[in-house]
């Protein structure tokens, strides 16, 4: 890749959009860049680019935002536009968003904590085939891939983490339930696998593990 001409910008603070665009324009000034704040934003951008004749080469994710996920917009992007380079933003560094994130195509994953020159070296190594991984990260993969004799975890589905979040934070199962607009039973089932999958016996040690996963923040 010689270099990159359209970029997307996925973030819903404007200060952290502002910042993330200057690194853009400094690495790349010949960049087209277009900014969304959420998911259908970022949709209805790339679809106006795709009528103008141009296809987003380069994406910048956060993953917290005010109408879902970056993940989905990730899994979106690899689908249709696979030559799209996705790079996570975030501040998220635990194990449970990052290897989501790459799982669902991402092809690097940058944390906000590092100065705007750091993060800009990071993108400069795209045009060189670099993937953009802070160090943080990549230590984080390597030391996963080391510990080769830990089974793997069973990854809980999507329901189940929403049932998991809405337990942890001291909802019943009956305002679970009505929180997701399912049945009590259905719910109950949904707690059963979360329980087998983090071999967990209560909901002080699923609490836990969702605080471990980075699922809520101790206290909350």
């Amino acid at each position: 890749m010689e270099t990159v001409k359209v970029g997307l910008i996925l973030e819903d603070h404007e200060g952290a959009q502002h910042w993330l665009k200057q690194v853009l324009s400094d690495v790349f000034p010949a960049m087209t860049i277009s900014v969304a704040k959420g998911l259908e934003e970022a949709r209805a951008k790339c679809e106006h680019l795709a009528a103008a004749g141009l296809t987003v080469e380069l994406a910048l994710v956060d993953l917290s935002l005010p109408d879902g996920t970056g993940i989905d917009f990730i899994r979106q992007l690899r689908q249709e536009n696979p030559a799209c380079l996705s790079v996570v933003v975030t501040i998220h560094d635990d194990d449970r968003h990052v290897f989501r994130a790459l799982r669902a195509g991402a092809a690097g994953y940058l944390l906000k904590q590092q100065s705007q020159q750091e993060l800009a070296g990071r993108l400069r190594g795209i045009v060189k085939g670099e993937p953009p991984l802070s160090p943080a990260i990549a230590h984080r993969m390597l030391a996963t891939f080391l510990q080769t004799q830990e089974p793997p975890e069973q990854e809980l589905t999507p329901r189940e983490e929403e049932v998991l979040e809405l337990i942890a934070k001291g909802f019943t199962l009956s305002k679970a339930a009505e929180a997701l607009a399912i049945s009590r039973h259905t719910i109950a089932g949904h707690v059963k696998n979360i329980y087998r999958k983090l071999e967990v016996s209560s909901r002080a040690e699923a609490t836990q593990e969702a605080i471990r996963l980075g699922m809520i923040q101790p206290g909350l």
